[in-house]
């Protein structure tokens, strides 16, 4: 990582990795921002300061030495250009819900793209162009008005930035592929203050790394998607089990998993119960093999495509019926609330074998905490039908990515529930391709980016980060370096 110190003369300050004094901006350089911007600048003690700097995961605590609330693309440019000529580090938040928390610095600038929010529907196109500030669940109610839909993830308060910047997949994306595969084009800034679009046709390499590069090219300011028609009524729902069951329903699920349709998606989640209304009182509290079942295919094939998974092993529970697709799409928000200690840990595997079965229901009978969960996402379909070098994201052989979630309050139960999910994952370790999904990575996995995130993709985009940021401007991240800092050691 290129870290040069500057003279003091020049205005500019060296680098900072969050190891020395927070930057502060001077008084002169402050009425400036606060009169050329659209948005507003906070300092700490300010108003909105605390805001944008709180974020998802209550285990990151960083404090900016200020905070750019951008309002507008020029916005992002003064930022930009801030961070680049006085040498600070800049983080940049999206929605703010990644597991590492890239999305604030300590002592540097932040950038806080959440105030731009804007989502406009092309319903005659199909397609939809929105601000990086949109979290999932407002994108997918402005396509819903149309009978309208993009693959995007399982939460609605995950912001859409960081989402599809690293991939994007969730219930749509068997039928529909991953989020980058439904990307038209993006408006970035550049490291330079540059402002460009990138498209098939326009910029072709930038916004190849785009699709899956994570934030190391640039400050995306607008993306637009290809929308599909979807619902507005889908059928969805969960099936739940008792954990005594959970192999037996295990082994049935992967080979019911490899029959299904691509417009149907299955998903498990081991935990203990949370006090939902249709399960027993007695099964609250208790750990639990949940199916959750969704089918965005014509109405009269859904009974005959859930059957499988439905008839598998006798359920303490079966609530799959009818659905509004949006409601569907925030049928997990009340488990992913913000303000819980989060830490993840993340395998892809090509096939759910009899080995890892038996390490995943070991694991989840021996939950930490009650927050804790295993969950088994199933890909394939649409997703696998593209070339693994067509984007920066490479998975294309996948047929289940496990995510290891452990969720605390306590940070007394730090050291027991990070051991927990490592332990997990380290056993699995063997029975996984070795690849991972860069959005589920934590900040402590800077030594899987290269091979594990981006694999045969990794030089190329290393060169493309050489050629659009050689100074490692945006490393607040999954990062990749330039690769002449790459060759340099």
């Amino acid at each position: 990582m290129i870290e040069t110190s500057t003279s003091t003369e020049t205005g500019r300050a060296a680098p900072d990795d969050g190891h020395g004094a927070a930057w502060r901006p001077d008084p002169e350089t402050l009425a400036t921002l606060r009169r050329e911007l659209r948005g507003e600048v906070c300092l700490p003690g300010e108003p909105g300061y605390e805001q944008a700097r709180t974020i998802w995961n209550a285990m990151i605590d960083r404090r900016p030495g200020a905070v750019i609330r951008a309002a507008a693309a020029a916005d992002v440019v003064r930022a930009v250009e801030l961070a680049r000529d006085r040498g600070l580090r800049l983080s940049i938040r999206g929605g703010g819900h990644h597991i590492a928390g890239n999305a604030v610095c300590e002592g540097g600038l932040m950038l806080d793209l959440t105030p731009m929010k804007a989502v406009r529907i092309d319903a005659a196109a199909r397609t939809a162009r929105a601000e990086p500030g949109v979290v999932l669940g407002e994108l997918d109610q402005a396509a819903q008005a149309h009978g309208l839909a993009t693959p995007l993830g399982i939460n609605s308060t995950t912001g859409i930035a960081g989402l599809t910047l690293g991939g994007g997949f969730g219930w749509l994306s068997r039928k529909h592929g991953l989020t980058v595969d439904n990307l038209l084009s993006a408006d970035v800034v550049l490291a330079t203050g540059e402002q460009v679009r990138a498209s098939e046709r326009e910029n072709a390499e930038l916004f190849w790394a785009l699709r899956g590069g994570g934030g190391n090219f640039g400050v995306v300011t607008s993306f637009e998607y290809r929308l599909h028609p979807v619902g507005p009524q889908v059928l969805a729902g969960l099936v739940v089990h008792p954990f005594s069951s959970a192999k037996q329903v295990l082994r049935g699920y992967r080979e019911a998993a490899r029959r299904a349709p691509d417009d149907l998606t299955c998903w498990v989640v081991m935990r203990k119960a949370p006090p939902l209304p249709f399960l027993p009182p007695e099964v609250h509290g208790q750990e639990v093999l949940v199916l959750a079942v969704c089918y965005v295919g014509p109405p009269e094939g859904g009974e005959a495509a859930v059957a499988p998974f439905r008839a598998l092993g006798q359920p303490i529970a079966d609530v799959i019926g009818p659905a509004p697709f949006t409601a569907w799409q925030q049928a997990f928000d009340p488990l992913l609330t913000p303000g819980r200690r989060n830490y993840w840990k993340s395998h892809d595997l090509l096939d759910l074998g009899d080995a890892s079965i038996e390490l995943l229901t070991s694991s989840a009978g021996r939950l930490p905490s009650p927050e804790c969960e295993v969950f088994v996402a199933q890909l394939g379909g649409a997703v696998n039908r593209v070339a693994p070098t067509a984007t920066a994201y490479p998975h294309r052989d996948v047929a289940f990515v496990v995510n290891v979630h452990t969720r605390w309050g306590d940070p007394s139960e730090d050291r027991t529930c990070v051991g927990w999910a490592r332990d997990l994952f380290a056993r699995l370790a063997p029975y996984a391709t070795g690849g991972v999904y860069v959005n589920f990575m934590p900040e402590d996995e800077a030594q899987r980016v290269s091979l594990g995130a981006y694999g045969p993709n990794y030089e190329r985009l290393a060169r493309l980060k050489a050629r659009y940021d050689p100074e490692n401007l945006f490393r607040q991240n999954q990062n990749i370096q330039p690769a002449r800092v790459a060759a340099d050691g």
